[in-house]
């Protein structure tokens, strides 16, 4: 009861802070199961979609949270699982470590490869949640490579919708980085889940980069077309035309 009666509270302040207007373009709001990706500007990106959703649809829709930023108050730790229904995703454990040796000596430095897990973002503002890329030495495919993806998989096999942000972390040009990985992956393991585009607009002016305390504007998610994994595509053209799509939504 306390958890229903804080998400309508939570619901109704959003709505007046930002208007959360949902636009549904290219598709109408439906019970089925969906995977949201839309941009990611500000820690309130993971509240306006889901403030923005029918409330049929808010109850089988799970966002994405990290855990290292959402957990580490009682109270968040509380609002995340018990109003959002987030699932907690690790950022920046993709990468093994590789043991010590008896006589280290020098060494050419191997930067690691982040390509289809959970991405991490400096300490000092972290974002949302994320979805990182897999070190160079991890096998695409193998049980290494989509362990920071489990939760995710474990709630699309469990029927739920879920609501990622592609790009891996918040940017701050209004331009959508480059998408990771793992929307390439979800859409390979769950070919039957539909795959929806959203664009938010201006939620980034209500809570900038860097900045805790909210201003009001006038704020809306739109909706569009769902797009699909075509048979035999690659990795990197799918994840583009993703964006793409994500984009377009800019303009309408």
């Amino acid at each position: 009861m306390l958890a229903k009666f804080t998400g309508w509270a939570l619901l109704v302040a959003i709505r007046l802070l930002t208007g959360a207007q949902a636009r549904w373009w290219g598709c109408p709001p439906k019970a089925e199961q969906r995977i949201y990706f839309a941009n990611h500007q500000s820690h309130l990106d993971l509240v306006m979609i889901w403030a923005a959703l029918p409330e049929e649809l808010r109850s089988i829709t799970r966002p994405i949270a990290a855990r290292d930023y959402w957990a580490t108050t009682p109270f968040k730790h509380w609002i995340t699982t018990e109003v959002f229904n987030a699932i907690y995703v690790e950022r920046g454990g993709s990468a093994p470590v590789p043991p010590p040796t008896a006589a280290p000596g020098p060494a050419e430095r191997i930067e690691p490869s982040f390509d289809g897990v959970v991405q991490t973002e400096l300490p000092l503002a972290p974002p949302a949640a994320e979805i990182a890329e897999p070190a160079a030495a991890v096998v695409p495919g193998s049980a290494e490579a989509l362990a920071p993806l489990q939760p995710l998989i474990e709630a699309l096999q469990s029927g739920d919708s879920i609501i990622i942000f592609p790009e891996g972390t918040r940017g701050h040009t209004g331009e959508p980085q480059k998408f990771k990985s793992g929307l390439f992956t979800l859409a390979q393991m769950f070919p039957e889940a539909v795959l929806v585009p959203a664009w938010i607009d201006n939620v980034q002016r209500v809570m900038p980069k860097g900045e805790v305390v909210p201003v009001p504007i006038l704020c809306s998610v739109t909706f569009g077309e769902p797009v699909r994994l075509e048979e035999g595509e690659d990795r990197r053209p799918f994840l583009d035309r993703a964006r793409e799509a994500v984009v377009a939504l800019r303009y309408v």
